[in-house]
């Protein structure tokens, strides 16, 4: 299994569970999220608790939620909307701290084609939530989600140079 780590601040934030797609030259990764419930799920096991003296609901407290996948998996932390300044400002210091680390190989592309990836956000800003790793660093990789026309289920996108592969 790989996970893929954030290179900024070391959370979790996707997994090779999670297949995606690279859009925007490469620089961004679109990963499909599913609505899920977790916890405690209602069984039918065919007892007629009636007959067999028990209570319908014999104090049993329902713990089942409904989750997005991802965000609960990874312990994502959803962080306020960015008005276009804020964002901006933001993207600036990521794209500075991502470049000092990333390996001279992936500078070039990175810094290439990172600047069309960012006017495609910004073209979407008010669509997106965004969230950080668990961790909740300030200097951290944000991951963004939103609803594509018609969907139900949300889709994240991942800056594909952010994310260091570790194999487990």
């Amino acid at each position: 299994m790989l996970v893929y780590q954030d290179l900024l601040s070391g959370d979790e934030l996707l997994s090779d569970s999670f297949p995606y797609k690279e859009i925007q030259n490469g620089v961004l990764w679109e990963v499909e999220g599913k609505w899920v419930v977790t916890g405690c799920v209602d069984v039918d096991i065919g007892a007629n608790p009636s007959q067999e003296g028990g209570e319908d609901d014999e104090g049993v407290d329902d713990q089942a939620a409904k989750v997005v996948d991802i965000v609960d998996t990874f312990r994502l932390q959803e962080q306020p909307a960015f008005d276009k300044k804020t964002f901006l400002g933001c993207m600036k210091k990521f794209i500075k701290n991502l470049t000092e680390i990333l390996p001279e190989e992936e500078k070039a592309e990175f810094k290439k084609n990172v600047e069309a990836a960012v006017k495609w956000i910004l073209s979407k800003l008010n669509d997106f939530q965004f969230f950080v790793g668990e961790s909740m660093k300030d200097d951290a990789t944000y991951v963004l989600a939103y609803y594509k026309e018609g969907r139900s289920d949300p889709t994240f996108i991942y800056f594909k140079h952010a994310l260091k592969e570790v194999k487990c």
